[in-house]
């Protein structure tokens, strides 16, 4: 998302305001007495609430003479408690179900009831005064009190930027950022983090994220570069598994939230990545690269999608009927509902405010639901002006309600109001922070390591740590981390880099550190720099000039290069920077990205507990004059996309230690695809930097054993996804090459984490560069979608390099 915070010129609780609006406003003067009625509404509610606490006792004749309006009974079909209560729904009750306000802008709680609001939101940094767990609860509940206190007690639906944990609550976990994650090419390891990361928020009462974020990052001078898993569509379509994870498998359970998927469409491939910008490509292009990771969320079911702030080819996405309606509710078949961006519609006409205009063109293009984070009581009287003229059909009002209420219910907003409170201590356990520690050292990627000079031995000499990013928990956790942009500090509680290495460390081992880098002589056995960015989100993020280090970093540096102890350089970024100038000095590189709370992840990398084995999900630029750069486009990188070194001895993978379940995505109904995409699968680049070797991908001659498991994990008239799992038997593969047939008409349209290609029933997947060493009982997953008509039959077997494989 951006759920960005009102500009410092703006007042988002300025009574003054307020009070004007409502003096030009015959409907405002009526909802104010709606507002006193509505206070003594929610007195008589809590008594009732209170009463209810007694026991049935008190009325139970009363209770079971009583008809239940089908809207209140859990056991009667989504649609028709949705039909049913809309049907007893005043047009003010259908208006706000479109409104969404950001909890800070509120002039009351009360204002809720009064103007009917259905959703509420945190901004970046927008938290209660008590931001703890417990505070951010019961905030929350006051919100669904509130709520209640109407005809019809509609409840709200919270939303929040969680993208990277539950990242505004103080004492959270907080994972690596996606393009970490999308380093990992693990999609059960991101379900994993999404499943633990919807625990934390249920546990504070709030139902909806704003994430994932399937942007494909094209430009590095992008400042939301690492909200994406990576440059190309394979990957953000792979880790679509995120949405399973927060979702989880009954969206009516306890500890699933609604998931995003954002930010609709191309907004990683603006002219010179500028944020909010221009998309300037062919509508070929647009599918091709920005589109599939869209196709695959609605596959997994995702309930929500966020409209970008940018435009395609000069034409605003808020506006943008033909993608927004034609192409996403129409093509792709999306059942849930459209939300827009932080005040997004403002910007479809150029001009600073919001219009009637700009509204009819935003909901008549496709979109369901406003985030209008401030001027909400302007926003609802100039959105009933355009319904009662005309220019809004009541039909696109009841669509949207529609599509709004139906994940409410399925949510069990209605049946589970208020916060259970005995999920409010998964925020933070160690279970989810052991997990967010193996994300951690899953995505650090080895670039660099002259003489394999990593691990360091853990006993015995001296070390120094140097950097402004080694002790410094905001630093490593970047932005969208309790407040929007970010800072440096102890903001959270985490475990530095440092301190990660300072644990590690055994007996006779000492550990020094000087942030500047000053004290470091010859007597030292390495020298370790955490270097890199300070904390930025969007639009303060962006980069139209330089993108090297920052001159403290380059001191530090020289610092620790004259003294000559071998440079091992931890870079703490949120993307690709331009250090070509300096890498050929430096004994040993890690990206670490923007790696979270858990900072031990990365010691365990350092020091040989976990043999790094993550790949780079981006290409590296050999000079920031090569930006955009990106796989296949002909510019020779200084590291290039799927790079990525080990230890000798080949990538180890142990078993997650927290007992984090991952139940399959929630089941929708299935969209009806009538149209394909064009798909292209770009060549894998294999370009690699001087100085470093690769290890050789030519598939081996045969295995001596594998399994093959194939799965289809959703299924629609005409369409499916699928996934296929290989497992080497006792002897590692390097290259694979999996082959099977189908028995019926399957034709594959897109895929990823392997190139897929298929001739009739035939179908032949082989390795990325990334993914190319199966170590011996280790796997590799790929998937893809396709199209059947008749009978959905599974393959019968598969081979693996020729060997054929057990079924798994």
């Amino acid at each position: 998302m951006s759920a960005t915070p009102p500009a410092e010129d703006e007042e988002p609780n300025a009574p003054a305001q307020h009070r004007k609006v409502l003096r030009l406003d015959s409907h405002g003067r009526t909802m104010i007495a709606v507002t006193v009625a509505c206070v003594c509404l929610a007195a008589a509610t809590l008594v009732a609430s209170a009463l209810d606490l007694v026991g049935p006792a008190h009325d139970a004749g009363a209770t079971a003479n009583r008809a239940v309006p089908a809207f209140q009974d859990p056991a009667q079909p989504v649609p028709e408690r949705v039909a049913d209560l809309m049907g007893r729904m005043t047009l003010e009750d259908k208006l706000g179900q479109l409104a969404q306000v950001d909890r800070a802008a509120l002039t009351s709680p009360q204002d809720i009831a009064a103007y009917r609001i259905g959703s509420i939101l945190s901004g970046g940094g927008s938290a209660p005064a008590n931001n703890t767990p417990t505070g951010w609860a019961d905030m929350y509940d006051g919100f669904q009190s509130a709520a209640q206190a109407t005809p019809l007690g509609i409840p709200v639906i919270y939303g929040i930027d969680a993208v990277h944990g539950h990242n505004n609550v103080r004492g959270a976990t907080i994972f690596p950022h996606n393009i970490g994650l999308g380093a990992s090419r693990d999609p059960g390891l991101v379900q994993a983090v999404g499943r633990a990361t919807a625990e934390e928020v249920a546990g504070t009462g709030i139902d909806w994220t704003f994430a994932p974020c399937l942007c494909v990052a094209r430009n590095d001078r992008w400042g939301r570069t690492y909200e994406s898993f990576g440059e190309q569509a394979e990957i953000a379509t792979s880790m679509t598994s995120i949405i399973g994870g927060f979702q989880g498998g009954d969206l009516g359970a306890p500890t699933s939230i609604l998931a995003t998927a954002k930010h609709y469409v191309g907004d990683g491939g603006t002219t010179g990545g500028r944020d909010q910008g221009n998309t300037e490509i062919s509508e070929a292009e647009l599918r091709a690269v920005h589109l599939p990771p869209f196709q695959a969320a609605i596959a997994q079911g995702v309930g929500s999608i966020m409209v970008s702030f940018s435009s395609w080819n000069g034409q605003k996405l808020h506006g943008h009927r033909q993608l927004l309606t034609d192409v996403l509710k129409g093509e792709l078949g999306f059942t849930g509902f459209v939300v827009t961006d932080w005040a997004g519609i403002d910007q479809i006409d150029g001009q600073r405010g919001f219009t009637g205009a700009e509204i009819s063109t935003a909901i008549n293009a496709g979109v369901d639901m406003v985030m209008v984070p401030t001027d909400y009581r302007q926003f609802l009287q100039l959105l009933r002006n355009e319904v009662d003229a005309g220019r809004i059909p009541m039909e696109r009002i009841d669509d949207a309600n529609r599509r709004i209420l139906t994940k409410k219910f399925e949510l069990g907003l209605f049946e589970r109001r208020f916060t259970d409170r005995a999920l409010t201590s998964t925020v933070g356990n160690q279970a989810h922070r052991d997990l967010a520690r193996d994300a951690v050292r899953r995505s650090q990627v080895l670039l660099k390591n002259d003489g394999n000079v990593l691990p360091l031995a853990k006993s015995g000499g001296k070390i120094f740590v140097a950097g402004k990013s080694a002790d410094d928990i905001g630093l490593q956790s970047g932005g969208w981390t309790i407040s929007w942009q970010g800072a440096a500090g102890n903001t959270t509680p985490g475990t530095t880099i440092l301190q990660g290495i300072r644990a590690t460390v055994g007996s006779g081992a000492t550990v020094t550190y000087n942030r500047d880098g000053t004290g470091i002589d010859s007597s030292f056995r390495a020298a370790i720099a955490v270097v890199g960015e300070t904390p930025y989100a969007e639009g303060q993020g962006d980069r139209t000039g330089a993108m090297g280090l920052d001159t403290a970093d380059l001191q530090v540096l020289s610092r620790l290069r004259a003294s000559g102890v071998p440079v091992i350089v931890v870079l703490v970024s949120g993307r690709p920077l331009d250090i070509a100038a300096q890498v050929d000095g430096w004994a040993a590189l890690v990206a670490a990205w923007l790696p979270g709370t858990e900072g031990q992840g990365v010691a365990d990398v350092l020091f040989g507990d976990y043999k790094p084995s993550a790949k780079l999900p981006v290409t590296w630029m050999r000079s920031v004059s090569q930006q955009p750069i990106n796989v296949g486009d002909g510019k020779p990188p200084l590291f290039a996309y799927g790079f990525g070194l080990t230890y000798p001895g080949g990538p180890t993978t142990p078993s997650p230690s927290p007992s984090v379940s991952t139940p399959p995505p929630v089941q929708t109904t299935p969209p009806v695809q009538t149209t394909r995409p064009p798909q292209s699968t770009p060549p894998v680049q294999t370009t690699r930097p001087p100085a470093t070797t690769a290890a050789p991908t030519t598939p081996t001659a045969g295995v001596a054993s594998c399994t093959f498991r194939y799965t289809v994990s959703n299924q629609w008239q005409n369409g499916f996804v699928a996934e296929a799992r290989i497992t080497a038997g006792s002897a590692p593969v390097s290259g694979w090459t999996v082959r099977f047939a189908f028995p019926g008409n399957q034709a594959i349209t897109n895929s990823w984490s392997a190139s897929v290609t298929q001739s009739g029933t035939q179908v032949s997947a082989a390795n990325r560069d990334y993914n190319a060493t199966i170590p011996a009982g280790g796997s590799v997953t790929f998937g893809f979608q396709a199209t059947y008509s008749g009978t959905n039959s599974p393959p019968t077997g598969a081979t693996l390099n020729g060997t054929a494989c057990a079924a798994g």
